[in-house]
């Protein structure tokens, strides 16, 4: 199964290009139709895994995927599911 995995501790304080750079991970998964998106916040206070996933939460990024979770494992770490249909 393909996958595609975002880390954003490089980006962690830079605000327009963490939205951006979900806005294109989740865009490229639509497109070439990849059931998994592995998304990093990283663990640290918790704030940018919420920033994830309020985003994950808008309207117009929902409509996309199938469902979200979170890694019991990890907790610095989101699994995105999308469903396509052939």
């Amino acid at each position: 199964m393909a996958k595609l995995k975002l880390d954003l501790h490089d980006i962690f304080n830079r605000g327009g290009q963490i939205e951006a750079a979900l806005n294109a991970i989740i865009r490229e998964a639509v497109a070439k139709k990849i059931a998994l998106v592995e998304i990093i916040p990283g663990k640290g206070s918790g704030v940018l895994k919420e920033r994830v996933l309020k985003f994950l939460q808008r309207g117009d990024i929902k409509a996309l995927y199938h469902r979200v979770e979170k890694d019991s494992k990890n907790f610095g770490r989101l699994f995105v599911h999308f469903r396509f249909k052939d």
